[in-house]
C-alpha cells in the first residue's frame, strides 16, 4: 500500500495507494472539520488548490449532523462530493480539548457535548463505528491525548491503555469491514503514538504499535505548546522505531518550516488548521515569508499577495483589493486568502517532493526553512 520511491537522507518520497486513489508523499491534508474548509471553500475548489487528501473531524460530525445521517447519505465522499481520500480523526483530541467534564475509564470516556451539553460516551468501538459510518479512507485509532506536561507514571499508564484501546480498534474495524452493509469495506486504520515528552515512553510505544496490524502510524500529542526543539527531539526519538513500509503522520503540524523540518526527520503526512485559520485573519504565507494583508502599505498595492504564486487568488486579485475586502468585512476577503494559503501549502509539498526526487532536499531545507518562518511587513 505504501511504497518509498526515493530517499534523501532520512526524508522519504513515496506513493500511498488507498481505496480512493494514490497519494503522492510527503503530503499535507487540508482540514475540513465539519466536512468543509472554513472560509467558503468547496470540494470542487480543493481540486484547483492541489489538495490530495481532506481531513474531517469524527467528533464534530458525530455531534452534528450525526454520523447516522451521513451514513444514510452514502458516506462522507458522497455527502461532500469529494472523490479523493479522506482521513477522519478518532475524536480523541476533541474529547480531551473541548469537554470540560470528562471521566476516563478502561471502557472509554464519558463527557458532555460542547454543543448542547448532552452526555456522550466514546470508546474504541464507538469511534470505529462512527468512522465506519462516515466511510472515510483512513480512520484513526481512539487514544487519550495527554496534557503536556503530565506526571511520568500517569503518562505510562495512559499509553498502556491507549495500546489496549488500539487492539480493540483493530478488532472492531475488522468486524465492521466484514459486514455487507458497511460502505467502505476497505477502510484503513492508523495507530497513534503517545507518551508526552518522555523519550523512553515514546520509543517503547512506537516499537509496540509498529508491530500491530495497522496501515500507518501517527505521532500525536505534539504541537500543543511544547517548545519546537522538544517536538523535533521526539520525532527523532520515535522515527527510527516506526515501520519503514508504512506512512508516518505527524498530527496537527504545522508551520511551513515545521513541515520541512519534520520531512527532514522522516515524516510523510501532515495536517493543520493554520493555513485556513490564519488566512481568515488576513495572515498569508508567501515564498519570502509571512505577511498580513491588511497592512497599510498594501492600500494601493496592485501586486498579488505573492508575485511568485499562481493560485486562483494571485492570478486575479491585488493586495489592495483583498485588503479592502477585509477592511470592509466582506466574506470574499477570507475566501481569497484561504484559497491562497491552501494552494501555498500544497505547492510547498510539491516542491518538497521534487527536491527529494532530485536529491537536493538538504539545500531546499537550508534555504526555505528559515525563509518561510520569517515575517515580512
Amino acid at each position: 500500500m505504501f511504497k518509498v520511491l526515493k530517499t534523501d537522507g532520512v526524508a522519504r518520497r513515496g506513493e500511498f495507494h488507498t481505496p480512493h486513489g494514490v497519494i503522492q508523499s510527503p503530503f499535507f491534508m487540508n482540514v475540513g472539520t465539519s466536512a468543509a474548509i472554513k472560509g467558503g471553500i468547496s470540494s470542487l475548489d480543493l481540486k484547483d488548490l492541489k489538495c490530495q487528501v481532506e481531513l474531517c473531524n469524527t467528533y464534530h460530525l458525530h455531534v452534528r449532523p450525526g454520523d447516522d445521517i451521513i451514513y444514510k447519505m452514502g458516506g462522507l465522499h458522497k455527502f461532500m462530493n469529494w472523490d479523493r481520500p479522506i482521513l477522519t480523526d478518532s475524536g480523541g483530541f476533541q474529547v480531551f480539548s473541548l469537554a470540560k467534564l470528562r471521566k476516563i475509564k478502561e471502557e472509554g470516556v464519558y463527557f458532555n457535548s460542547h454543543v448542547d451539553g448532552r452526555r456522550i460516551f466514546m470508546g474504541p468501538e464507538e469511534s470505529m463505528r462512527i468512522q465506519s459510518h462516515l466511510a472515510s479512507t483512513i480512520a484513526m485509532a481512539f487514544d487519550e491525548c495527554i496534557e503536556n506536561p503530565s506526571p511520568y507514571d500517569y503518562v505510562k499508564k495512559s499509553v498502556d491503555r491507549t495500546t489496549r484501546w488500539l487492539q480493540r480498534c483493530i478488532d472492531e474495524m475488522a468486524r465492521l469491514n466484514s459486514l455487507p452493509e458497511t460502505i467502505n469495506r476497505q477502510q484503513m486504520l492508523f495507530a497513534i503514538n503517545q507518551g508526552g515528552t518522555y523519550d523512553d515512553i515514546r520509543a517503547e510505544h512506537m516499537k509496540t504499535i509498529a508491530n500491530m496490524n495497522v496501515d500507518g502510524v501517527a505521532i500525536g500529542g505534539l504541537a500543543v505548546g511544547e517548545p519546537t526543539d522538544v517536538m523535533y527531539r521526539i520525532i527523532e526519538t520515535v522515527i527510527p522505531h516506526a515501520p519503514t513500509d508504512k506512512p508516518r503522520y505527524l498530527m496537527g503540524v504545522g508551520t511551513p518550516s515545521n513541515i520541512i523540518e519534520a520531512v527532514y526527520r522522516g515524516v510523510d503526512m501532515f495536517d493543520c488548521v493554520m493555513p485556513s485559520r490564519n488566512a481568515r485573519h488576513a495572515t498569508v504565507f508567501t515564498w519570502n515569508g509571512i505577511t498580513h494583508v491588511t497592512n497599510q502599505c498594501f492600500e494601493t498595492d496592485s501586486l498579488p499577495i505573492d508575485p511568485e504564486c499562481d493560485c486562483p487568488t494571485c492570478r486575479n486579485f491585488s493586495r489592495a483589493y483583498i485588503r479592502h475586502l477585509f477592511k470592509s468585512g466582506e466574506m470574499l476577503g477570507g475566501r481569497l486568502a484561504v484559497q491562497h494559503n491552501l494552494y501555498f501549502y500544497n505547492t510547498l509539498m510539491e516542491k518538497i517532493r521534487a527536491a527529494i526526487d532530485e536529491g537536493t532536499f538538504e539545500e531546499f531545507r537550508n534555504h526555505y526553512s528559515p525563509l518561510l518562518a520569517s515575517k515580512l511587513v
